[in-house]
């Protein structure tokens, strides 16, 4: 008997369905020679410091870093501590029985890093020494599977993908655990926690909101004139310097308001050739659901999923956006499924030739960009199909013909100043018109160096400097992409994957872990840092746990092992000193958890004091610790007021808090019985009298 061993359920079933093992049996399939069963994720992990005899935190413990991991069933938490799930048990008592009573495996669970692991940590947990064969597969539809079935591989092939997933595996265990007991020790009182790649990434998310918060914004001034033309309309320029003086900018609008003509000093047209766009890998993907589409990265990835299982697009967790000639081979009949479609038929009716911008063998490694599978995506709807429609016309775009545009710049001179008008024509539409986007041509007259052209307006603006916005998911993918680098061209972009942070798989899981620890939330699209968050910033942020670039380069070395260019034992070793000066550095901060003097009571406690800590206020009572973090709804109380509230369990109405929407609101805020802050809102019907609690 063959035992196969997929990631999920719905996975094993279709495997089963095509090599005819059509028995249900408990926890797995059967027939026709073949037992097909399925894990649910990591039936087996890391297992937690009690397992070496460490019990709670403690300095004397650290750092902990075992000579051989353990390995232990997936556990839960539950009231008494950390225990097996009773179901996960159950599941691999079931696989090791199969594993024991085969005479070969084939590893069928997801073709990925993540994937291998899942398998290899339970053939160790299992003490299995049988064969086995790795099913390489990027997509789940029928042709592809007995393809994959047909071409086995050595499962030995994939020991570097393995030792790639181990070293990722252990090295977050070893920052992880020991970066949170550290910090959480120098605090004295709650659980901070920290991570390899989550602390970098919390540490963008800080940075660019203490610099959007502190930008103080300059005042500019920029001149503009109207000249006539032949086409109907006024062309207007705009000066090409902007005055940062007013009596300046003020002295040269004097100088040329009543000018009655311009000189054209130059005339410059340019055919541009935009090339059709990438393929799509999963960040790319999710980056650009977020932006156009609100949705988050989690729940793109949940739906790419999905379609993946629903055998309607290519495997979703890959990290490249070309495909190899083989599948370029297969690309015409795909686009001739998309021809009856409303919006991409016509376009795709209409290529004479497909374009190769995106066919290149040497920058596909494990998956190829994500494609549709050509199976009709019924059945879905909503937010499923928007997703799936993404994937459709960025591939019917792929292919399609470079959009050509006659672009021209005018520039003129009126007095001492210059000024430049530019306009552009569509001259073919190509990739830009698969989703009949709409582009306004802007024409301008057909003047020649040196002619005069006559004003029918001039103007004054005055304009100011404006912050880097907050980050978005999309911008926030973007940035652990590159390791923080701000790269537009997405070829460079590609250049630096392997020293981004995370994977394309895990991105979003580190996103989501922010928004679960509290660290951060979302405000309407942009991701603010809570005050828990901004403490933990402040503390970690000249540390090499919050380096973004240091940790873009464990990555790459990740996947050097993977490729077999480096050893895991040097990335360990590496991993090893690191986590030792990570854990004490983060000792050391005991001194930034020191705080200031309040001047009052523990209101619940009633024996400590309150002490002040960069933005939140916190008992010194080790045994109490009652925190009030600083930062309500967007808006920090003042020492002062955070005062007022400890001691007489309420503030007066306060104005400037905003709600999830963005929107302003005023409220007075109270302690309830479990020292919870609670807002209070006034009584409009009713003004003058007191306060009445929000419903």
């Amino acid at each position: 008997m063959k035992t196969i061993i997929a990631e999920k359920p719905s996975v094993a079933r279709e495997i089963a369905r095509i090599v005819d093992a059509r028995k249900k049996e408990d926890g797995y399939y059967t027939g026709n020679g073949y037992a097909v069963t399925w894990a649910f994720g990591h039936l087996v992990q890391l297992a937690l410091p009690e397992e070496y005899g460490i019990k709670g935190f403690s300095r004397a413990s650290l750092p902990i870093i075992p000579r051989q991991f353990k390995l232990v069933a997936r556990q839960g938490r539950t009231d008494k501590g950390y225990k097996p799930d009773a179901g996960t048990v159950r599941q691999i008592g079931i696989i090791k029985r199969l594993f024991d009573q085969s005479e070969r495996i084939i590893v069928a669970t997801d073709a990925g890093r993540e994937g291998e692991l899942i398998f290899r940590n339970l053939y160790s947990y299992t003490d299995c020494h049988k064969p086995f064969d790795r099913l390489w597969i990027s997509s789940l539809t029928d042709k592809a599977i007995r393809a994959g079935l047909a071409h086995l591989e050595d499962g030995a092939g994939y020991d570097n993908l393995y030792l790639a997933a181990k070293a990722r595996s252990e090295a977050d265990w070893l920052v992880g655990i020991n970066g949170t007991q550290a910090l959480s020790i120098a605090a004295g009182t709650g659980t901070y926690s920290v991570g390899r790649v989550q602390t970098p990434t919390l540490a963008m998310v800080c940075s660019r909101y203490w610099e959007n918060r502190r930008f103080v914004p300059e005042a500019f001034w920029q001149l503009h004139i109207a000249a006539d033309s032949t086409l109907g309309t006024p062309v207007k320029f705009s000066s090409e310097e902007k005055w940062k003086d007013k009596d300046m900018a003020e002295r040269l609008y004097g100088e040329i308001k009543d000018a009655r003509s311009a000189r054209i000093t130059r005339v410059q047209k340019k055919e541009k050739r935009e090339d059709s766009p990438l393929l799509y890998d999963l960040t790319t993907l999710q980056r650009e659901a977020n932006s156009k589409h609100g949705l988050t990265a989690d729940e793109t990835l949940s739906i790419a999923q999905k379609l993946y299982e629903a055998k309607l697009i290519t495997y979703p967790r890959t990290g490249s956006r070309y495909i190899p000639e083989d599948v370029f081979a297969e690309i015409p009949q795909l686009l001739d499924k998309l021809k009856k479609d409303d919006v991409f038929g016509r376009s795709v009716c209409g290529l004479t030739e497909l374009s190769r911008t995106c066919v290149d063998n040497s920058k596909v490694s494990d998956h190829h960009a994500l494609l549709i599978t050509g199976q009709p995506p019924i059945g879905i709807f909503k937010k499923d199909l928007t997703v799936y429609r993404m994937i459709a016309g960025r591939m019917a775009e792929a292919f399609s013909e470079c959009c050509i545009k006659d672009t021209t710049v005018i520039e003129a001179e009126c007095g001492n100043v210059r000024f430049t008008a530019r306009g552009s024509v569509v001259r073919q539409a190509g990739w830009r018109g698969v989703c009949q986007e709409e582009q306004e041509d802007t024409i301008l007259p057909d003047w020649k160096e040196g002619e005069t052209v006559t004003l029918s307006a001039c103007s004054i603006t005055e304009g100011k400097t404006k912050p880097k916005s907050l980050h978005t998911e999309a911008s926030l993918l973007a940035a652990m992409e590159t390791a923080g680098k701000e790269i537009e061209d997405e070829k460079l972009r590609q250049a630096l994957k392997d020293c981004g942070i995370g994977t394309p798989a895990t991105r979003a899981s580190i996103i989501e872990t922010l928004l679960g620890r509290e660290l951060m939330y979302r405000v309407k699209a942009s991701l603010v840092p809570t005050e828990k968050g901004l403490a933990l910033y402040s503390v970690v942020k000249d540390m090499d746990i919050a380096n973004v670039e240091l940790t873009g380069r464990w990555e790459a070395e990740l996947a050097r092992i993977e490729k077999g260019d480096l050893g895991d034992d040097a990335f360990m070793l590496e991993i090893r000193e690191y986590t030792k000066k990570v854990t004490a550095d983060l000792l050391a901060s005991d001194k930034l958890f020191r705080g200031k003097e309040s001047g009052c009571r523990c209101p619940k406690c009633k024996t400590g004091r309150m002490r002040f800590y960069g933005k939140v206020v916190k008992c010194d009572n080790a045994e109490c610790g009652l925190p009030l973090f600083r930062q309500i709804a967007g808006r920090t109380l003042s020492e002062g007021e955070a005062v007022q509230l400890l001691e007489t369990g309420k503030t007066g109405l306060l104005k400037g808090f905003r709600n999830k929407q963005g929107k302003s609101f005023d409220a007075c805020l109270m302690l309830d019985g479990d020292f919870n802050v609670k807002f209070v809102f006034p009584d409009t019907k009713n003004r003058g009298r007191r306060p009445r609690k929000e419903k």
